[in-house]
């Protein structure tokens, strides 16, 4: 899969990859809105071209309050969300080369204010969305929000993954409607942060070409 090429289909103004986009983009926006002052923690998971947050951060009231970690795998990604961020002047945000299902990689950054999960459901089994979900238990801090996407093609897993989140201690703040194909969903983090369990990996990317979905 070449990752980067995939991205192209977000710049197809009506596409549902752009339409999703914008929606992220607005969320993203207004969780930034309503977080209290201060500094804010924000790290991206399989975070692509930086597009959910470097699409909103430039122009934002906030911007200089962000300290961000996007971690990707995909080299010519990295490059791209690097350029972004330095053309925009967003020395607070660090694009990370790696693998983004190493908790590893946000050890210094967690418990976050803002955790981005987009694009990355689509792509890995049901066990291991159940596994990240869990996991954003130790990336959040107490009032942090989760953006995460995810297709509503057959069979919709929309409604389980929501589940799995609220038992956690998330309640649901904001959810597309249902006949949208591309999935947006908020969570809010309720509850006490669990510690962050270094060594851990907690999923396998498989791709939604393998996988019957749409990233």
């Amino acid at each position: 899969m070449d990752w980067q090429k995939w991205h192209d289909r977000y710049d197809a103004p009506e596409s549902p990859l752009a339409r999703r986009l914008r929606t992220v983009q607005d969320r993203v926006r207004a969780a930034l809105d309503a977080a209290p002052p201060g500094p804010l923690r924000v790290v991206s998971l399989c975070a692509g071209q930086g597009r959910d947050l470097l699409g909103v951060l430039p122009t934002h009231p906030r911007r200089e309050d962000v300290r961000a970690r996007l971690v990707e795998l995909d080299p010519a990604n990295v490059a791209e969300a690097k350029r972004t961020a330095a053309a925009v002047g967003l020395p607070g945000v660090e694009v990370v080369a790696g693998d983004a299902a190493l908790l590893d990689h946000y050890a210094d950054l967690v418990p976050a204010d803002l955790v981005l999960l987009c694009g990355v459901f689509g792509n890995i089994t049901d066990g291991d969305i159940e596994r990240t979900v869990e996991a954003c238990t130790q990336l959040c801090a107490p009032g942090a929000r989760v953006i995460w996407t995810r297709h509503r093609k057959a069979p919709d897993q929309v409604p389980r993954i929501c589940e799995w989140f609220e038992t956690r201690g998330f309640v649901r703040e904001w959810l597309t409607p249902q006949d949208h194909i591309q999935s947006v969903t908020v969570h809010r983090f309720t509850a006490t942060p669990a510690p962050l369990q270094r060594g851990t990996r907690v999923f396998d990317f498989v791709g939604y070409d393998r996988l019957g979905g749409a990233g």
